[in-house]
């Protein structure tokens, strides 16, 4: 049987996105057949789609991020509302979810949250795992000040929610007006000096990845500061500087953390812990009104658009 999907090849180093038939993925023992309702095109996707991840195999179906219904698998999931993200097989090494169908491991699934729509619940999995990760990292304790840089973006928006979460104060560095931390008007953070008496914050998440902003971060932490960063620059220079003398003397951590590392299986533990947050109204899908939802014939179309700045961001919705 076949099915509609998207699907990425590679020949002689050029990659191209197309439109079309593909075989339906067949039940294999301890997986699950997934009807995919809605998959989110994420910035990940659309390097994965230009052909910039050197460990995907092609040809190969992309669609990082999922949500639908169990159609084949254990009697008792049969029919559960769930969703999911890719980890570091599916949409690289194992087909993706911009498809009807998707075959993933029993564990790669989580129940989807009841407040969430198909469509919202589509659009969590990247954004609010590297957020889980990259604070896992960083340990971030109760009471504590957060920096967030990129806060506005949606890893940084879902850092900026689980950081609250975690009982922390969190000051917000993006370069809009109302920002905490001006990043832009304000390159050396000063601002913090005044936020925090001069003591400086103990922990800085950085989602935006340039050198000259994350040194300046560095030179804000505190006495045990800890910075996870999850990005770096994708084109020039990718060295980070910084003062040795001072940083050793108090006791500073540079930390990053690469998602692409973890499995399927860890990323639906932390989507699991967070369904009920969502369903509580502790976390909240801030930028529902951003994606544009677009039918899986028309998502070629809707690459080319979110690959260019200011492009938009698009959800396929399967039919």
């Amino acid at each position: 049987m076949s099915m509609k999907a998207l699907k990425i090849t590679k020949i002689d180093g050029e990659s191209s996105l197309t439109f079309g038939d593909a075989p339906k993925p067949t039940l294999k023992p301890n997986h699950l057949i997934i009807k995919v309702y809605a998959s989110a095109i994420q910035p990940s996707d659309i390097m994965n789609a230009q052909g910039k991840f050197p460990y995907t195999t092609f040809p190969r179906i992309p669609g990082r991020d999922f949500s639908g219904i169990v159609a084949d698998g254990p009697d008792h999931l049969i029919g559960q509302e769930v969703y999911g993200t890719s980890g570091n097989t599916l949409a690289f090494t194992e087909d993706g979810a911009q498809a009807e169908y998707i075959l993933v491991p029993e564990e790669a699934v989580a129940p989807k949250p009841k407040k969430l729509s198909f469509v919202e619940a589509a659009t969590v999995g990247v954004p609010f795992t590297t957020a889980q990760m990259v604070l896992k990292k960083a340990a971030p304790k109760n009471g504590e000040t957060v920096l967030v840089l990129g806060a506005n973006g949606a890893v940084g928006s879902a850092v900026v929610q689980l950081a609250k979460g975690l009982g922390c104060r969190v000051l917000e560095g993006s370069r809009q007006e109302n920002a905490d931390v001006n990043t832009s008007k304000d390159p050396e953070f000063n601002t913090v000096d005044a936020l925090t008496n001069g003591k400086g914050v103990d922990v800085v998440i950085d989602t935006v990845g340039q050198p000259a902003m994350t040194r300046a971060a560095v030179e804000k932490l505190a006495r045990g500061g800890r910075l996870g960063f999850i990005a770096a620059p994708k084109s020039g220079s990718t060295e980070l500087t910084f003062d040795m003398l001072g940083f050793y003397r108090k006791e500073k951590v540079l930390v990053g953390c690469n998602t692409l590392l973890y499995t399927v299986g860890e990323f639906a533990a932390e989507l699991k812990t967070m369904s009920d947050e969502f369903d509580k109204g502790v976390l909240r899908v801030t930028d529902s009104a951003k994606w544009t939802q677009v039918k899986l014939a028309d998502a070629v179309e809707a690459y080319s658009k979110a690959g260019q700045r200011g492009g938009g961001k698009f959800v396929v919705v399967m039919e």
